[in-house]
C-alpha cells in the first residue's frame, strides 16, 4: 500500500480505515471524475477540515455564542463572512448551514408558512429534490407548482413561466437548477416575482463558482435570497451558505419572532431553527475556499470549466449522441439516451462507464419516459477534471471513450481497453500526489 503522509498516524493506529483510504486516492487518479457536483478541493482546505477546530461546540453567531472559549471561532467565521460578501457582493451571509438542502429547508421556514404555494423547477427537467419534489419536505410541507422547460426545445421559457405565475399567485419563485445546462435569466425572474409580488429565491449550488468569477450571471443584485453549496463548482468543503438582502422587499408584517428584517430572519431560521452549533472546521475550510476562490487564477479556471464543457460536448454530439438542449452554456451535460434504444437504461450506462473508469451518474431527462430509479440519460460534468489541469484536447479524449462505452455498453473488451486509456490518460494529472 502507498505510504499517505497525510495519514500517517491513521495508518499506524487503524490500519483497515487507512487502507480504504488509499484505494479511494487511487479511484479518482486513475480515473476521470465527471459528476458535476463533484469537485477535489485544495490541500488547504483539507487541513483546514481536519484541523483542530473539529472540536468546538459555538451554538449562536460570532460574538453572540452560548459557550465560552469562541474567541477564534469567532475570528473563523468572521472571516469566512467577509470573504464571502466580497465574492458574490452580497447584503448579508450566514455561513453556519451544514449543507445545501438545510440551507434551502432554513429560507423555506423563513419566507412561507406551511402550505404556502411557490414555484420551482420540475425535478425531471433539472430541478432539485428541495424545489418542490413530492417525497422531500419541500414538496410535504408547501404546495409546489412546477415550471418546466419547453417539451421542444427543453429550455427554460420565461415568457411560460410568467403566464404561470400570473395564473398561480405563488409567494415564492424558486430559480435555480442541478441538470440544466443551460443560463438562468435571473433578471428575469426577478421581474415575474416582482410582478406577483413573491419572494425570489435563487438557489445556485452547481453554478456558484462560475458565478463568483463572472461567467454565469448573478442572482444576488436580484433575489431577495440565494443558497449555494460551497462545493461543486466553488470548489470548497460539503457545506454551504445563505446570501439574502438585509431588508424585506416585500415588507411582510407577520413576524411572530419579532425579526426586525429579512437578514435577521434567515439567520433565525438557521440557528435555532433547524440547526444547533454549526461545523466549525467546515467553517475554516469554507473561509479557506473563499479567499482561493478571490484570487484570478480561480476566475482563469471558471473560465476553463465552460471551455472543457463545451469542447466535451462538440465530441459527444460528433460521436452521435443526442445532448439535452442540444449542448451546454455551464459545466454540466445530460445525455438523452432514448435515441440509441436505450430508453431506462441510465444506471446500465452509468454501471458500464464506472468499469471503465468514469464516473458519471444516471439522470432522468425532460418529460421522462422511463422511472428516475432507471431514467434515460447520463449527466456529467467537468469541475473537477479542470480541476486537476485537463484541458479541451483531453476532453476529446474522454468524449471519445465515452461513446465507445455507451455504443458497446455489453462488450467488456471494449470497456477494458477504454480503461486502459483513461488509466493512461490520467497518469498526467495525478491529483494529491504527495498527499
Amino acid at each position: 500500500m502507498k505510504a499517505m503522509k497525510s495519514i500517517q498516524t491513521l495508518e499506524r493506529q487503524d490500519k483497515q480505515v487507512a487502507s480504504v483510504f488509499y484505494k479511494e486516492w487511487q479511484r479518482v487518479n486513475e480515473g476521470v471524475e465527471l459528476i458535476p457536483s463533484e469537485n477535489f478541493v485544495s490541500k488547504a482546505v483539507l487541513e483546514a477540515l481536519g484541523s483542530i477546530f473539529t472540536n468546538k461546540y459555538s451554538e449562536g453567531y460570532s460574538h453572540k455564542r452560548y459557550y465560552g472559549g469562541n474567541q477564534f471561532v469567532d475570528e473563523i467565521e468572521d472571516i469566512a463572512v467577509s470573504r464571502a460578501k466580497q465574492l458574490f457582493g452580497a447584503e448579508h451571509v450566514n455561513v453556519q448551514p451544514y449543507s445545501g438542502s438545510p440551507a434551502n429547508q432554513a429560507v423555506f421556514f423563513a419566507l412561507l408558512n406551511p402550505g404556502d404555494k411557490f414555484m420551482g423547477l420540475d425535478l425531471a427537467s433539472g430541478g432539485h429534490l428541495t424545489h418542490g419534489s413530492p417525497v422531500n419536505f419541500s414538496g410535504k410541507l408547501f404546495k409546489c407548482v412546477s415550471y418546466n422547460v419547453d417539451r421542444k426545445t427543453q429550455f427554460l421559457d420565461m415568457d411560460a413561466i410568467r403566464k404561470q405565475a400570473l395564473a398561480e399567485k405563488p409567494k415564492m419563485i424558486l430559480s435555480g437548477l442541478t441538470a440544466y445546462p443551460r443560463k438562468l435569466e435571473f433578471k428575469a425572474f426577478q421581474e415575474i416575482a416582482d410582478e406577483v409580488g413573491a419572494y425570489h429565491f435563487s438557489d445556485i449550488a452547481h453554478i456558484a463558482g462560475l458565478v463568483a468569477a463572472g461567467v454565469h450571471e448573478s442572482p444576488v443584485p436580484y433575489a431577495d435570497v440565494v443558497t449555494t453549496t460551497t462545493h461543486k463548482t466553488l470548489r470548497g468543503p460539503r457545506s454551504a451558505i445563505i446570501m439574502c438582502k438585509k431588508e424585506d422587499r416585500l415588507k411582510q408584517k407577520y413576524r411572530p419572532d419579532g425579526k426586525k428584517n429579512l437578514a435577521e430572519l434567515i439567520d433565525f431560521n438557521v440557528f435555532p431553527g433547524i440547526q444547533g452549533g454549526p461545523h466549525d472546521h467546515v467553517t475554516a475550510a469554507k473561509a479557506v475556499a473563499f479567499g482561493e476562490a478571490l484570487l484570478p487564477s480561480f476566475k482563469e479556471y471558471a473560465k476553463q470549466i465552460v471551455k472543457n464543457a463545451k469542447a466535451l460536448a462538440d465530441v459527444l454530439i460528433s460521436g452521435g449522441l443526442k445532448l439535452v438542449t442540444g449542448g451546454t452554456d455551464n459545466h454540466l451535460i445530460l445525455i438523452d439516451l432514448t435515441t440509441k434504444g436505450l430508453t431506462g437504461k441510465g444506471k446500465e450506462i452509468q454501471m458500464a462507464l464506472d468499469e471503465a473508469n468514469i464516473t458519471v451518474n444516471k439522470n432522468t431527462i425532460p418529460y421522462e419516459p422511463a422511472t428516475p430509479f432507471n431514467p434515460s440519460g447520463i449527466r456529467l460534468g467537468t469541475p473537477a477534471v479542470t480541476t486537476r489541469g485537463m484541458k479541451e484536447s483531453e476532453m476529446e479524449v474522454i468524449g471519445a471513450n465515452i461513446v465507445k462505452v455507451i455504443d458497446n455498453h455489453s462488450d467488456k473488451n471494449v470497456i477494458a481497453k477504454v480503461k486502459q486509456d483513461i488509466v493512461e490518460l490520467s497518469k498526467g494529472f495525478l491529483l494529491y500526489p504527495d498527499l
